[in-house]
């Protein structure tokens, strides 16, 4: 039955995709494909790395209610970008080559991360909770910093900064692409290729450790995956910091099963399909540029709720 379902939802996620790139299509078609062709990479890539690190982060923490913005990349991202701003101007900033600043953004999400997981984790992979709070405290920091920077810019530097702040699919560079596709298909690869293990990390610590699995160098290992994944997705578009979240519930729902050789995949693709099928409404029937990221983020909050307030019925 949930290889059924795969086999639909991949059925699904092809058909978007088509729809995604010829829907309307018009001259000069080739300059339009390559267009339409970057920006929906970007959309999977995207979608599949932030729904399977959500499934790599809820397994390792034991909890099903988290997601890897719990710990404050999106507010950092947010801070990076009021910081280059700051220093550099409006146009100065809009002058940054690409490249390197797409390299430099995810090198400090991705060495922030990793320094919050080797600090916070020293005394073992046992005290998620600790990490998960200092996450929360490091993210609300973050944005009172960016907010009080924010306050000393130009209006229409402030405007730069918004702007640079929210989830954007459509400024992706092909030049990004061919560096951020190896690195999150390598992540997914290997995060797949961990499913036996992860399996057992669901058992607890204690039990894990009892059947012969390195319990603290698994999860120190994930957190890296989890790091390189979240940060280059995040440097690529923007945070969308309850996409996980949201394609990791229906994962959950679509499977009612937890082995991850199925589960990771689901919500790979899951998160995926909901950001092709997103910007296809939004962009090509209704005619909207921006709104998807605002409208993921919203029903990730709803989910997020849902969740919270079932937990705490039961």
């Amino acid at each position: 039955m949930a290889e059924r379902r795969l086999i639909l939802m991949a059925g699904m996620l092809a058909l978007g995709c088509a729809a995604f790139l010829l829907w309307n299509l018009r001259a000069p078609m080739g300059f339009i494909l390559s267009l339409r062709a970057t920006k929906l990479a970007a959309l999977l890539i995207v979608g599949a790395a932030t729904g399977a690190a959500t499934v790599l982060f809820q397994t390792v923490a034991g909890n099903r209610l988290i997601t890897p913005g719990i710990v404050g990349f999106d507010a950092l991202f947010v801070f990076l970008q009021t910081m280059l701003v700051l220093a550099l101007g409006g146009a100065g900033y809009a002058a940054l080559p690409v490249l390197p600043a797409f390299l430099i953004e995810t090198a400090c999400l991705a060495g922030a991360g990793m320094a919050l997981f080797g600090l916070l984790l020293r005394r073992g992979a046992g005290d998620l909770v600790r990490l998960v709070l200092s996450g929360l405290i490091l993210g609300v920091m973050l944005r009172g910093l960016s907010g009080f920077a924010q306050r000393l810019l130009e209006p229409s530097e402030f405007a730069v900064v918004q702007q640079a702040s929210f989830a954007s699919f459509g400024a992706v560079d092909h030049v990004q692409l061919f560096i951020a596709a190896p690195l999150l298909g390598l992540a997914l690869l290997v995060a797949w290729r961990l499913s036996p293990r992860l399996d057992l990390a669901l058992l607890g610590r204690d039990k894990a450790i009892t059947l012969g699995l390195d319990f603290d160098r698994l999860v120190l290992g994930v957190l890296g995956l989890i790091a390189m994944m979240v940060a280059v997705s995040t440097a690529l578009v923007g945070p969308v910091t309850f996409l996980g979240l949201l394609a990791a519930a229906l994962a959950q729902a679509l499977l009612r099963r937890l082995d991850h050789a199925a589960l990771l995949p689901a919500a790979a693709g899951l998160g995926a399909l909901i950001l092709v099928t997103g910007q296809f409404l939004f962009e090509r029937i209704l005619g909207f540029q921006s709104t998807l990221a605002v409208i993921v983020e919203f029903l990730g909050g709803l989910v997020f709720l849902a969740l919270v307030l079932r937990r705490t019925a039961r």
